[in-house]
């Protein structure tokens, strides 16, 4: 194919996914930025999700912010991925996400640049996400995937770790034909026999795993210094506009915290209807994170508080560099800026019962 079709065709497929974003999240005027007006266009919040075993599930399950705002619409809107999440906030057509560390680290950093604070942990990666080997492959470690087709999505927390695996198991990523496909489409490629060995998270994590073995866990690679969490991040216009929406959203999710610590059976009950699996393989789901208590939000170790931001920041500035150093992203932004990014107002006493 000659290099100007091929560039046309690249520039199709960019508008159609960009008008794809723009339509499901809408033009980007739903939420409002010019102070929280009383007309319906400023009363909405658009809400990105994704189908991951969290909090986030049961709050969107319980109706628990359309109880806490009746007078905003709220809309919840599944991406699959961080990337996908990231183009929607670019086309400011999102409000409020969850998305993972290794996005948000790329969001705040050079070319994106994108004007969002995070507002919340969703969950510390543990079990939940993993590197998969497929039976028959003959994998048996991270340096058996040289010469192997490795799918992952780009972009994602699992890509990060997967990067993070080979780095530490001395294998260049040139060593291995690593595709970017999304959870569901992993699951196809895998049954067909189309790849070797996935890095991806839950629930397609358990589907690969009954026919493949698991190399490493993010628990692991966490152990190692490269952690990897999901974040809840707000865009900076919607958190100036409407302060007071926000503070609901994190009791919200504050609430959903308490409930996997407190009732894992009604929290893996509401995870399981929005995942369209039963309550047990939901709890069992669940188990696989790790999940912190509010009160730890605003501990030194993550978000901290308003007279002292928390190492969540430097985590995501430590993200940045290893992204730069892969040559996946073209600038770290420095620590003071990343701080800024970290929304801390009001803690701790926001997250409080």
């Amino acid at each position: 194919m000659s290099r100007p079709r091929l560039t046309r065709l690249l520039s199709v497929a960019l508008a159609a996914a960009t008008a794809a974003v723009l339509a499901a999240c809408g033009d980007g005027a739903a939420s409002g930025t010019s102070g929280g007006g009383g007309d319906a266009a400023d009363r909405t919040i658009r809400i990105a999700y994704q189908a991951f075993p969290s909090g986030d599930l049961i709050v969107k399950n319980k109706g628990w912010l359309e109880q806490a705002l009746p007078g905003y619409t709220i809309t919840w809107t599944k991406f699959d991925s961080g990337a996908s999440i990231n183009t929607a906030f670019v086309a400011k057509s999102v409000d409020i996400a969850a998305i993972g560390s290794s996005p948000v680290a790329r969001g705040l950093s050079a070319p994106l640049d994108i004007p969002y604070q995070v507002a919340f942990v969703l969950d510390v990666a543990g079990d939940n996400e993993a590197l998969i080997a497929r039976d028959g492959t003959g994998i048996s470690s991270v340096e058996g995937l040289r010469g192997r087709k490795v799918a992952t999505p780009f972009a994602s927390t699992s890509h990060y770790s997967l990067l993070a695996a080979l780095d530490k198991a001395g294998v260049p990523e040139s060593a291995v034909n690593i595709v970017d496909l999304e959870p569901q489409d992993i699951l196809a490629s895998w049954t067909r026999g189309d790849i070797d060995a996935a890095y991806v998270w839950l629930p397609t994590l358990d589907e690969i795993k009954k026919t493949g073995k698991t190399i490493v866990s993010s628990r692991e690679l966490a152990t190692a210094g490269k952690p990897t969490l999901d974040l809840g991040v707000v865009s900076t216009a919607f958190i100036q506009a409407h302060p007071d929406a926000v503070d609901a959203w994190r009791k919200a999710e504050a609430r959903a915290l308490d409930l996997i610590a407190d009732d894992p059976d009604t929290a893996a009950q509401a995870v399981g209807a929005e995942l369209n699996i039963g309550k047990d393989e939901a709890k069992a789901q669940l188990s696989q994170g790790v999940f912190l208590r509010p009160a730890d939000l605003s501990s030194p170790e993550w978000l901290g508080t308003p007279d002292k931001v928390g190492g969540l920041a430097q985590s995501l500035v430590s993200a940045a560099q290893f992204l730069k150093d892969q040559q996946k992203i073209d600038a770290v932004p420095g620590l003071a800026a990343v701080e800024r990014a970290i929304y801390t107002k009001g803690l701790p006493g926001v997250l409080a019962p």
